[in-house]
């Protein structure tokens, strides 16, 4: 089975880590030792920074840890997690860069003399202790080794959305008081340049991804940024590198600013170091010397889900990460997957409905034989991992027997074949999603956190798998849950070394999100069962609170109407401080490859919808203003159904509408990694909204 209209494109980084840094690979022998310290002096040397308070708005500051009983490990800062891996897995491959259609590979002992390197030349750039380094790219080697190097010569790291307009660039870099930006490419360059006379913190840019195309004064190619530093000697970094303490912020991570401005979250080596090593193993990720986990990076790095689970547990673990290609979301990255073939892989619930559209699209063109052996096949797999999902027992000889000669095709041609964990994060996903790929064997294991608590808090994992639940507490992580209502429902409120040390110069924002017990509170609603599983029922925020006074959760209704209808793509309810709930629909559609903005052309999903009704539409204007009734109605009945299982009449829809454009991240109702950013859509849609409830 092939999928159609997926491009192949040329999977060329226009950069490696080899190609400005052949002829740098002298004197690594010398380093194997790791710096002036062995592992031993450099632990027990490094007490943690003197903190009364466990939170601080102060990039300066430091925070008392939360050491307890069920969280006594050591605590240790990015460089000494990096120094023990080093140790550990130094001959192995960490990081795999595309280069003229071959992938080049470097050792973690280079990779950590590159981060020394660019650390040096940081330094030499005149970056200040505690103030910000912002990157500003896809990912890659360079973007890993700005990141490393930054926290080694005492900055702080700030990863910009690479879709992030002139003026949100600005703000970031401001507020983390950058004195270097480094940029992908002319690009990104641009939108820095354009803002440049207002950071009057900054001193240099940095470009990693071809040379820049004008001289500027303070430009530096990567080639020319990594020769800086070759003067400033390696006892001037280590003592840098030894004055850091695990109670200090090392990292920023710039919330997307759905509502309002972004905050800064500030996490810690503790933050940083102890995530990486105990959600990880509550994710069953295996050690290097164990079994080498290799991934595929091409999630935005400024988002705290990626630069977790791509960069800092790949350090912690040793694992070989593979970069994908810039444009990985736009139709690239199945043929890196392939080439690649992950044992581990991470999507956020829009990356897996798009790859399960792809799916379906080309079941819906196989023969009719192959279809409905496909059918058959991913039925008796779904019915096999939903009755023995929390048992240890067999499976019955039947759904060996679909997996291994249908449904293993199928996850080859993902790139699949050899992976053993999926995770999906950064937004609650559908139950159609989990459901479709449990059909083809595939266990998407949930992860629940915040940027706020470093990534993951709840985690499903081999161990703790329950649909439609988040999993269970990560070990060594508390929870509480305030406010508990009569359904045992209640916000969700998280405790642990995970938690971060404040948002960046906004203390009334920061005592708002911890409590005087140092709980961070979440925002989400949810219930635990008798097990400890975690469901997600809502956001406070989110919450709809119609006129009557009624409070309603909008998820749960919107899946249903996707779950019902599937041509819907998007689904938002409304109705907060209104007589009655109302919806905005938009219908599943092709995009743009180079863009990703959608098209009005539907998918093959939706046609057959369409067909099915005897419908002839393939166009969102076939459909929309009342044009064709029968899908219309179809429309209609499925509201309907979702009505009839509403708990009160105040829970039902009662008026919708289609929206011309899908919802994307082009067009702003999608944030960086696909949520919806609902106040945006009440802005952008208020004359249609308004129109709902005009007498």
């Amino acid at each position: 089975m092939e999928f159609p209209n997926e491009e192949k494109g040329d999977d060329q980084l226009e950069n490696s880590v080899q190609e400005s840094m052949a002829h740098e690979q002298t004197d690594i022998e010398e380093h194997a030792s790791v710096g002036k310290k062995n592992i031993e002096e450099e632990w027990a040397g490094a007490p943690l920074a003197p903190a009364d308070s466990l939170w601080t708005t102060d990039a300066k500051g430091s925070v008392r840890l939360r050491i307890d009983e069920g969280c006594p490990e050591e605590p240790v800062t990015v460089h000494q997690m990096f120094k023990v891996s080093v140790e550990k897995y130094g001959n192995m491959y960490a990081l795999a860069s595309k280069k003229n259609n071959k992938w080049e590979k470097i050792t973690f002992l280079e990779y950590y003399q590159f981060c020394r390197r660019a650390a040096k030349s940081f330094i030499k750039l005149g970056l200040e202790r505690f103030h910000g380094v912002g990157i500003l790219g896809f990912n890659s080697a360079e973007w890993f080794f700005s990141a490393v190097g930054a926290i080694m010569a005492g900055g702080i790291v700030a990863g910009i959305y690479a879709t992030n307009s002139p003026e949100a660039c600005q703000y970031v870099a401001s507020d983390s008081k950058a004195n270097i930006i480094v940029v992908e490419n002319q690009k990104q360059l641009d939108k820095i340049l354009q803002i440049r006379d207002r950071l009057p913190h900054l001193k240099a840019i940095v470009q990693y991804s071809g040379n820049p195309q004008q001289k500027i004064s303070e430009l530096y190619s990567w080639e020319e940024f990594m020769q800086l530093g070759l003067d400033v000697s390696e006892e001037e970094l280590d003592d840098l590198i030894c004055s850091q303490r695990a109670n200090q912020c090392c990292v920023l991570i710039y919330t997307s600013g759905t509502t309002g401005r972004p905050k800064g979250v500030m996490l810690s080596h503790d933050n940083i170091t102890w995530t990486a090593n105990h959600a990880s193993r509550a994710g069953n990720m295996q050690p290097a010397d164990t079994k080498q986990e290799s991934l595929v990076s091409y999630l935005p790095l400024s988002h705290i889900a990626a630069q977790i689970y791509d960069l800092w547990t790949g350090i912690q673990w040793g694992e070989l990460v593979y970069f994908a290609q810039p444009d990985a979301l736009k139709g690239s990255l199945i043929t890196t997957l392939r080439e690649v073939c992950p044992t581990s892989h991470m999507g956020v619930p829009r990356v897996w409905e798009k790859m399960m559209e792809k799916i379906k699209q080309g079941i819906s063109e196989c023969g009719y034989v192959k279809k409905k052996l496909v059918t058959w096949a991913m039925s008796v797999s779904l019915e096999a991992n939903q009755k023995y999902m929390q048992k240890d027992e067999e499976k019955p000889f039947l759904f060996f027997l679909a997996d291994s000669f249908v449904l293993q095709k199928i996850r080859a041609e993902l790139g699949l074949s050899c992976c053993q964990k999926f995770f999906s994060g950064a937004a609650p996903i559908g139950s159609e999603t989990m459901q479709f790929f449990l059909g083809l064997n595939i266990r998407l294991y949930e992860v629940y956190g915040m940027s706020e608590s470093t990534g993951p808090h709840f985690m499903s994992s081999p161990k703790a798998y329950k649909l439609p639940s988040c999993g269970k507490v990560v070990p060594g992580c508390r929870y509480k849950m305030a406010n508990i209502d009569s359904d045992g429902t209640g916000e969700i409120c998280f405790w642990g070394r995970n938690i971060f040390m404040g948002f960046l110069n906004v203390e009334d924002k920061t005592r708002e999100a911890l409590d005087e017990d140092g709980f961070l509170h979440s925002g989400d609603l949810g219930k635990i069962d008798e097990e400890g599983f975690l469901y997600i029922t809502g956001r406070i925020k989110e919450l709809i609170i119609t006129a009557g006074g009624e409070n309603i959760p909008p998820l749960p209704i919107e899946e249903a109407v996707k779950r019902e209808l599937p041509i819907i793509s998007n689904a938002m309810l409304i109705g907060d401080k209104r007589k009655f709930l109302s919806m905005l629909l938009t219908l599943k559609c092709g995009s743009i490859t180079e863009t990703m903005e959608p098209t009005e052309v539907l998918n093959s999903e939706a046609v057959a919808f369409c067909q099915q009704l005897g419908s002839q539409a393939t166009k969102v204007s076939d459909i929309i203003g009342g044009k064709d009734k029968q899908v219309y109605q179809a429309i209609q009945e499925g509201i309907n159904r979702v009505n009839s299982a509403a708990t009160s009449n105040a829970q039902r829809i009662q008026k919708w509408t289609i929206l011309r454009k899908d919802f994307s991240v082009s067009g702003g109702e999608l944030g960086p990694t696909m949520k919806l950013r609902r106040p945006v859509v009440l802005e952008m849609y208020h004359k249609v909204i308004e129109s709902f409830y005009e007498e």
